[in-house]
């Protein structure tokens, strides 16, 4: 069996897919036009964002298996693998403690605020009273998502002290100490900041918006790592201005290309981040240099695990 990986992985994965008996093609720097063209000689492909894998893509390859160096898999057309029957492996284990840690500084750094004292500082502006910030231990954090992300975001949590309640679609029916599973109308009424960790599938593409946010009881914090199409952006700067979001942190955006932005996405974009309560971060939660070698040992593990059952 032959791989053909076309993005950027730890060099760790090397060794299990020589236990694995897996040759591979090892192409980072591959055009994205160029791997469809290669594609048929190979049974395996090792992909992180570089191609959107649909039936164009695949064309009469005869792919066995299909490996997302990740967590998300929306690149991935699912039901296309499903009719060809292709395996689909990710890594969400392996980046979930990154984004974890990023979420956590998202919400202390708005609690704190950070950004806007350094943008006074900058001025020379010394203002202790319009900064004064919240303890975290005194809020409710309403986490929607209960999955890798969400379930290490709630250990690290539990761990201020502060009140956490979990809404997620699947109605798990246990969580980790400290961690109450609630309604979305119970989360809606109780919550001070609102995390999100939710996969970019049916149903959850902008889910929240401004009907959404404007459902919840008190005015709040927003954090979203997830994926930037989950939440509305056009919505964001009326909530902000009329203070039903005391504050947002962002790392994701609905078009991560600011060299291809429309003139109304430029503007968007401008817009939120004149606001001082806005944080946003360039998609890299989950890019660490940690996470860079734990998600190649993952999937290198999870294609060993595949190679010795099939």
């Amino acid at each position: 069996m032959k791989f053909l990986i076309v993005d950027d992985l730890h060099p760790c994965i090397f060794d299990d897919l020589k236990k694995a008996g897996v040759e591979w093609d090892y192409k980072p720097e591959i055009e994205a036009a160029e791997v469809k063209k290669i594609l048929p000689a190979y049974q395996g492909l090792i992909v992180r964002s570089k191609v959107y894998v649909d039936d164009a893509l695949l064309g009469v390859s005869a792919l066995k298996v299909i490996a997302r160096a990740g967590a998300g898999v929306d690149n991935i057309d699912e039901s296309v693998l499903e009719k060809r029957c292709i395996a689909l492996i990710n890594a969400p284990e392996g980046n979930c403690d990154a984004v974890a840690e990023h979420a956590i500084g998202m919400i202390l750094s708005l609690l704190n605020n950070f950004r806007k004292s350094k943008q006074e500082l900058l001025t020379h502006q010394w203002i202790r009273e319009g900064n004064r910030g919240y303890e975290l231990s005194n809020l409710t954090v309403g986490v929607i998502g209960y999955g890798y992300m969400g379930k290490a975001v709630c250990k690290r949590l539990v761990a201020f002290g502060c009140k956490v309640v979990v809404y997620d679609k699947q109605h798990l029916p246990s969580v980790h100490e400290g961690v109450e599973m609630v309604s979305l109308e119970e989360l809606k009424k109780r919550t001070d900041i609102l995390t999100v960790h939710i996969p970019l599938i049916d149903g959850n593409a902008h889910w929240i918006d401004k009907a959404f946010l404007d459902g919840f009881a008190k005015n709040i914090w927003v954090i979203n790592t997830s994926r930037g199409k989950v939440v509305v952006g056009k919505d964001l700067p009326t909530l902000l201005a009329s203070g039903k979001l005391r504050g947002l942190a962002l790392d994701v955006w609905e078009n991560e290309r600011p060299e291809t932005f429309s003139k109304e996405e430029k503007e968007l974009f401008d817009k939120l981040l004149s606001y001082p309560q806005v944080i946003m971060t360039p998609h890299v939660a989950g890019w660490t240099f940690e996470s860079y070698k734990k998600i190649s040992e993952v999937m290198g593990r999870k294609i060993l695990q595949w190679v010795n059952k099939s």
